[in-house]
């Protein structure tokens, strides 16, 4: 394994009716005033956000409401959080909803204590933030692993560009699985595919064999599908539900990476191709995925080989890219671009602009050229 230091700072509540026992152990280290932040309501049509809202002012604190976070967080959506935080002297910020509203706290939280432009520190300085307004994670919609790391994904719209930009971790993280039985179930599967293909992705990097991390995503992959399939019997059970709420954060947290490099190339073209499409992330995955894997395959034999026998029971490793891609089709997942619910038509012109603006991988099976992606991407459409 690689040289690494790893560092696990989000402390984690797991399981039925653990909000009541984080908030009681967390919120008397916090200042007066907090923020509740969360997305487009649907927190308060399932009775969650008067549960978290009721917990705050019995605990003696001013809740201050930043609502509105939309599913793919946009830099605007960050700016104006980051305004809120300054203008009510936030001491606290407490997200409450899924990837999308936890990653754009992240940002916020650390914009709000610098002075300048958070994107320019990052991509024009090569700086990253270093503080920022405390927060923690309630999560009602599992599959980013969002709650425990410090990255997050933002969309910036006026230079049609979605990536990492790098804020605040949460000190601590909620994981009650019964807050996910209110998500709709589309929305459930397509977001533990982006849990399924955290896992492959980090196991198809560059490691050493007998990796400790590639046995670990192997059982992480196996888990995902098995509860997915679970899933498919019965949206309502919560054991399966438990089961993937936990295989999203063991994805995320930095376990599966520890000692070796990752390949990420699937969810940069699926970045991209959500910055100028606002297509859903775990359902842009699913259409690109088997396609990618098709064109990397002869790269790492032994690799894909390995992942066909032991998540999906196949024999070769062609075999276990189409076993996947079956297994999207099983989950009704969508596997073409045109099934994709996007804000414009998705037109080979469109997907050359994804592919030239596409970040590329260097550390995954085999570097891929621009025209390459633009092939991978037009077998999807």
């Amino acid at each position: 394994m690689n040289k690494f230091t790893f560092s696990y700072p989000t402390k984690v509540y797991f399981g039925e009716g653990s909000a009541a026992e984080a908030l009681g152990a967390e919120l008397g280290k916090v200042g007066e005033n907090v923020m509740l932040a969360y997305g487009g309501g649907s927190i308060k049509k399932n009775g969650v956000y008067d549960e978290m809202k009721t917990i705050l002012e019995q605990a003696g604190k001013k809740v201050v409401d930043f609502s509105g976070i939309m599913p793919n967080p946009t830099y605007a959506k960050v700016q104006e959080g980051a305004a809120l935080v300054r203008e009510h002297h936030v001491d606290f910020i407490l997200a409450v909803g899924g990837g999308s509203v936890i990653d754009c706290c992240k940002v916020v939280s650390a914009q709000a204590v610098i002075d300048e432009d958070i994107w320019d520190m990052e991509y024009g300085k090569g700086k990253f933030p270093a503080a920022g307004i405390p927060m923690g994670a309630v999560v009602t919609a599992s599959g980013t692993g969002a709650e425990m790391n410090a990255g997050a994904v933002i969309t910036y719209e006026e230079k049609k560009w979605k990536g990492p930009v790098f804020g605040t971790g949460a000190a601590f993280a909620v994981l009650d699985p019964a807050y996910t039985m209110s998500v709709p179930p589309m929305q459930v599967l397509s977001g533990a595919f982006d849990t399924l293909s955290h896992a492959m992705e980090t196991y198809l990097g560059s490691s050493d064999q007998d990796n400790v991390s590639d046995d670990v995503a192997l059982a992480i992959m196996r888990n995902t599908v098995v509860n997915m399939r679970r899933l498919l019997v019965n949206i309502n059970d919560m054991e399966a539900r438990s089961n993937l709420m936990w295989d999203s954060a063991m994805a995320e947290n930095g376990i599966l990476k520890c000692g070796r490099l990752t390949d990420f190339q699937a969810h940069q073209m699926e970045h991209q191709l959500g910055a100028y499409t606002d297509c859903n992330h775990g359902q842009g995955l699913a259409v690109i995925h088997p396609a990618y894997y098709r064109h990397i395959v002869k790269d790492a034999p032994e690799k894909f080989t390995r992942f066909a026998k032991e998540v999906f029971g196949a024999d070769t490793a062609k075999e276990g890219i189409e076993a996947l891609a079956d297994f999207i089709r099983e989950c009704g997942l969508p596997t073409r671009m045109g099934e994709l619910k996007s804000r414009v038509e998705i037109t080979p012109q469109i997907l050359r602009q994804v592919a030239d603006t596409c970040n590329i991988i260097k550390c995954n099976p085999r570097e891929l050229s621009r025209d390459e992606i633009y092939e991978i991407l037009m077998e999807c459409l």
